[in-house]
């Protein structure tokens, strides 16, 4: 591709009052004006003081100016040009945004939670989302560590995360996360909380899994639940509330005296050989693996907790032969080795399908891999509500972008938030008004994914679909 005149005779400047560069935030603001966004927050979030004010109005221009990219406060000047204002009504400026994040009390952004929570319910009565929740779902529980650089940063501290596989010490703040997934599905966010840096991973993780249920049973969710949580959750607070909450639990399991104990129970005969469909990088062996063997066990695990909270389940085992490294060199081994992964659950299904199912609880990642390329890759204030708060608009954003997704097709009912915005909201068009209230926008001929945008938008500016 080359340019077809020459530099000389090529003029730019920025002067048509009638473009807009994100058409696609009109179909997405439509269909979270129609799942009654402004309506819940309006009835749930009430901020205090001059700024706190018209929290219905500002929330939704932070909650578009996510969809469209912004990853800071100042990025939400996005929504205040060309003809946006002729498209929108109630856009603030930034600093205006600003204050009112930082008005937020911790009350207010539970309020701001509890929002985040009911919107997935409404967007799945108008949205394909999450097909097949009425026979399985999953919700997955698990933490993020997010870096940030500032000294005045309240919260920040030091905690552990991962990077490349190895265990850090990183200064930031955590982020809890709870999702919903189905196995035709892609995940949508069912609760946040932002907790400071050096939070114990478990704490209030037990009424936060009981809250993410019920958001799970408000989006229609009414089959087989299983919450699924690595060995940072592996308490009997944490399975006592999913019991207490409706829902099965599938938990990683620390392997301590009591565990290896129950495991070298396990008879050589109850093993059961699986492959895996693709080979899994392993950290240990340093390589790539694609077989191991699965067996189970009855165990009774919290014995030593409060009378009345042990919990009697299945022990679901995996073993990974362990390489020898020292074979090429003629170093043969006498007897075969094994590494053990545990997994504590009550789920009903068969083992070999059990233990396949939870190491999809990996999909967790995903969801914090796409929102750490979008609004995540900040977390823009110096105020913990106020960045607690920015977190909770982030789920809101990230739930709508799923679900016009599936709105405009199969495929990005499950594609990544960057490719939405990429392909369905980063589109520019030129408004023209035709007779009275009427408006066209005109978009670029021949644009790539022309269908899935008109899909999109008749679904969503069309008439009110039934709900589903």
């Amino acid at each position: 591709m080359r340019l077809l005149h020459g530099l000389a005779r090529t003029h730019a400047s920025f002067d048509d009052p009638n473009l807009v560069s994100r058409a696609g935030l009109v179909p997405v603001m439509t269909l979270a004006q129609r799942a009654g966004l402004a309506g819940l927050v309006k009835a749930h979030v009430r901020p205090g003081g001059p700024c706190g004010v018209n929290a219905q109005l500002k929330i939704p221009c932070l909650v578009a100016g996510m969809a469209a990219g912004a990853d800071s406060i100042d990025d939400m000047d996005l929504l205040r040009h060309g003809a946006m204002p002729d498209l929108f009504g109630g856009i603030r400026a930034p600093s205006t945004l600003g204050s009112h994040l930082r008005s937020f009390t911790w009350g207010n952004v539970r309020q701001l939670e509890m929002v985040s929570r009911l919107l997935p319910g409404e967007l799945a009565r108008r949205a394909p989302l999450l097909p097949g929740r009425e026979q399985l779902a999953f919700v997955d529980t698990d933490a993020m560590q997010k870096r940030v650089y500032g000294r005045g940063k309240q919260g920040a501290a030091f905690g552990h995360t991962k990077i490349q596989g190895k265990s850090l010490l990183v200064r930031g703040l955590n982020a809890l996360a709870a999702t919903i997934c189905t196995p035709l599905g892609a995940p949508v966010i069912a609760a946040v909380r932002l907790r400071g840096g050096n939070a114990n991973a478990a704490r209030g993780a037990a009424r936060f899994a009981a809250e993410a249920v019920a958001a799970a049973r408000d989006t229609g969710c009414s089959g087989l639940l299983i919450v699924r949580a690595d060995s940072s959750y592996y308490s009997a607070a944490f399975c006592g509330a999913v019991r207490r909450a409706g829902a099965r639990f599938s938990v990683t399991v620390n392997m301590n005296a009591k565990v290896t104990a129950a495991i070298a129970a396990i008879g050589e005969t109850a093993w059961t050989p699986i492959r895996y469909p693709r080979a899994i990088w392993d950290d240990q062996l340093g390589c790539r693996v694609s077989d191991a063997q699965v067996a189970e066990a009855e165990y009774t695990a919290f014995t030593s907790a409060k009378k009345g909270q042990a919990i009697t389940a299945r022990l679901i085992v995996r073993r990974v032969r362990d390489l020898n490294k020292q074979a090429a060199a003629g170093q043969d081994e006498l007897f075969p080795a094994w590494r053990y992964h545990a997994v504590f659950t009550d789920s009903p299904v068969e083992l070999v399908q059990a233990e396949e199912q939870h190491r999809d609880h990996t999909i967790v990642e995903q969801v914090f891999a796409d929102r750490t390329d979008g609004p995540l890759a900040h977390l823009p204030s110096g105020v913990f509500p106020a960045n607690a708060a920015w977190l909770a608009c982030a789920a809101i954003a990230h739930n709508l972008l799923r679900a016009a997704g599936s709105l405009a097709s199969l495929a990005y009912g499950k594609a990544r938030g960057t490719t939405i915005r990429r392909d369905l909201i980063d589109v520019a068009a030129r408004t023209a008004r035709q007779g009275r209230g009427h408006i066209t926008l005109h978009l670029p001929a021949g644009w790539h994914r022309e269908h899935e945008w008109m899909t999109l938008f008749a679904a969503t500016c069309g008439p009110p679909l039934a709900a589903a």
